[in-house]
């Protein structure tokens, strides 16, 4: 049993605030949906002695997890085909969930549904936690009369797109583990092991070559003004991070990326795979095609292929084929075949289908290059660390031989 303060609105317009003992929320709407009267708001606390506690923790877990928003869509779509109402649906998600930021949302939209907005108009006052293409398809879905169609294809939209993310950052996993691994022992070395062996050398006076004069001076530099180093290089990495979030960092960053060997065909596909399954979705779904690549622009992350599909909505508008601009204006950024699919999709009326199958190829194609990417980053961070190892050996043996050579 749980205590509620909460506000109710009269049939009258008049809002009160009153104090009720009830199972759940669910009671309480019953309970205040019984004298005739409409939920305002509320406030759950347990009860127990006179003495509540708040336990509402939000503030806590605050973070829609990606998954979360696929298994709600998802779940949402199953049970409205099942044929339960969408108020009744919204409850049950709302009573599994274990995230309080999504519950709390939940709530607050069952509400705006109960006082009669559609179901994307409540959607919309939570853009933290659905996207625009969320938005534009639940919509789409309310008008065409086929929203458990639409959730189940944003569902899939956005599985994919995450399990695109995961397979990129899983290749990139491993070479950041094993470079932070090699950092920190270098750094440990600097401060523990190398000074012993080199006060040794100073001792016998030793003339020092090169290499350890270096490995020296880094030495003492970490040891004698380690606090500075690190205040260093956090000023350097914030200024880098904060440039790459302003718009000429963006630009410059993105097409960097873009020239990079290997990497810059994977960021086009990435890019080309995005922009095939968000639109083919939107499309499929029943969504006009200006709002269809507006949204899709907002999806797509990096700057240079955004500023083609903006062009492309403008474009469209004026009367232009959507194929013509990709293969005029973004020649340079989406590969051929995506704009001669998408030619042939308007051509036979099945845009939409010919993009999925655009999007299922690319998605297949990053999926091999990341495999193939993981293979080829093994030899080549084993000649980088044999380099680092033959560095710091020749650096210690040099002296050794000076060493010998006066005795």
């Amino acid at each position: 049993m749980s205590h509620f303060i909460f506000k109710a609105k009269k049939p009258s317009g008049e809002v009160y605030s009153a104090e009720k003992d009830a199972a759940d929320r669910y009671e309480l709407y019953r309970m205040v949906r019984e004298t005739g009267d409409e939920m305002v708001e509320f406030k759950e606390h347990a009860s127990g002695g006179g003495f509540k506690v708040d336990i509402s923790l939000g503030f806590l877990t605050n973070h829609v997890k990606a998954m979360e928003k696929i298994n709600f869509a998802r779940n949402l779509g199953a049970m409205l085909q099942a044929g339960l109402a969408l108020s009744r649906a919204l409850m049950v998600i709302e009573r599994q969930s274990h995230n309080q930021a999504l519950k709390k949302v939940i709530t607050t939209v069952i509400g705006e549904i109960d006082k009669g907005s559609a179901f994307a108009e409540a959607l919309s006052k939570h853009p933290k936690v659905f996207p625009p293409l969320f938005i534009s398809m639940v919509h789409a879905g309310e008008q065409s009369g086929t929203l458990a169609d639409s959730l189940k294809v944003v569902a899939a939209q956005m599985e994919s797109s995450y399990a695109l993310e995961r397979r990129i950052r899983g290749a990139l996993m491993y070479p950041v583990v094993i470079v932070s691994a090699m950092v920190l022992i270098a750094i440990l070395m600097f401060i523990f092991v190398i000074p012993t062996l080199l006060k040794t050398f100073t001792d016998l006076k030793v003339e020092l070559p090169l290499a350890t004069r270096v490995v020296l001076f880094v030495s003492d530099t970490i040891r004698n003004d380690g606090p500075l180093v690190l205040i260093f290089f956090l000023l350097v990495g914030g200024s880098i991070y904060w440039w790459s979030r302003r718009p000429s960092g963006k630009s410059v960053l993105h097409a960097t990326m873009l020239k990079i060997p290997v990497i810059g065909g994977l960021v086009q596909e990435v890019n080309a795979a995005r922009t095939s399954r968000t639109l083919s979705s939107l499309l499929t779904s029943g969504v006009d095609v200006v709002e269809a690549v507006s949204i899709t622009a907002n999806v797509v992350q990096n700057v240079h292929f955004r500023a083609v599909l903006t062009s492309a909505a403008e474009a469209i508008k004026k009367g232009d084929l959507m194929s013509k601009i990709f293969a005029e204006k973004g020649a340079k950024l989406y590969p051929v075949f995506f704009s001669e699919m998408m030619s042939v999709g308007e051509e036979t009326g099945k845009t939409g289908e010919m993009l999925l199958g655009v999007a299922k190829y690319y998605e297949e194609d990053v999926d091999q290059k990341t495999k193939d990417m993981s293979t080829i980053i093994e030899p080549i961070l084993i000649l980088v660390i044999g380099a680092a190892v033959g560095f710091f050996a020749v650096a210690m043996i040099q002296p050794m031989y000076s060493l010998v050579n006066a005795m």
